[in-house]
């Protein structure tokens, strides 16, 4: 992890909704930091800086809160769901050589052997760090790998001073046979099959709907005769 983003944050005494939008038109973002045995700390960050530092997961910030400088790793931000802005976010006071549980993104590299599909199966792991060596991603290296090939969470390769504090037995990747053109062209087949016995029956029911019609107005032809 590169070093740690100083953002300048200040304490706040105003609270609800209300004091949050107004935070918010001054392009600034409430955010709140717990600590362990500590009451939560209310602060205002910097609208700007903080959208850049939160791009990455797990970010840590060294925050200078009035003049009192404090490491702490974010844990949660809350975006707009329309606007490009952060609505609010929550942080965690951490120490320099503290070990923090995290999850972290998996990415799949490599080219699996020919006709194979390679599907995650999970997108995150989650793993035990230092607060100021947390990895960007887990890479798991699917090269060569054949029809069948399974990777669990005991396999994937944790990055130094990292350990592995999911389920080891959890399915992480998982890699199987492609369809072959026969099978496609069988499956389309079945569809087609299955849709044109559909439409027979229909055809069936609006001819004999037809039929029914046809004959009434011949009968009312020859009463009226």
């Amino acid at each position: 992890m590169a070093d740690q983003p100083q953002i300048p944050a200040s304490l706040r005494t105003e609270f609800g909704k209300g004091a949050a939008r107004r935070i918010r038109r001054d392009d600034k973002i409430p955010a709140v930091l717990y600590g362990s045995g500590t009451d939560p700390v209310h602060l205002t960050l910097p609208g700007h800086e903080t959208m850049l530092a939160t791009k990455v997961d797990n970010a840590l910030l060294e925050l200078d809160i009035e003049g009192s400088k404090q490491l702490a790793l974010v844990k949660d931000v809350q975006r707009d769901p329309i606007k490009p802005i952060i609505e609010h976010v929550d942080l965690v006071v951490v120490k320099r050589g503290e070990k923090v549980t995290v999850e972290v993104a998996v990415t799949v590299t490599g080219e699996a052997a020919p006709e194979t599909v390679v599907t995650t199966e999970n997108n995150t792991l989650e793993i035990e760090a230092v607060a100021t060596n947390i990895p960007e991603v887990l890479e798991v290296s699917v090269e060569g790998a054949e029809a069948g090939t399974q990777i669990l969470a005991a396999q994937v390769e944790m990055p130094e001073g990292s350990t592995l504090a999911s389920d080891p037995e959890l399915l992480v990747v998982n890699v199987t046979q492609a369809l072959s053109e026969q099978a496609l062209e069988a499956e389309l087949e079945a569809a087609e099959a299955e849709a044109g016995i559909e439409k027979d029956e229909s055809d069936e029911e609006s001819g004999g709907a037809a039929e029914g019609g046809s004959e009434g107005a011949s009968e009312e032809s020859s009463d009226s005769e």
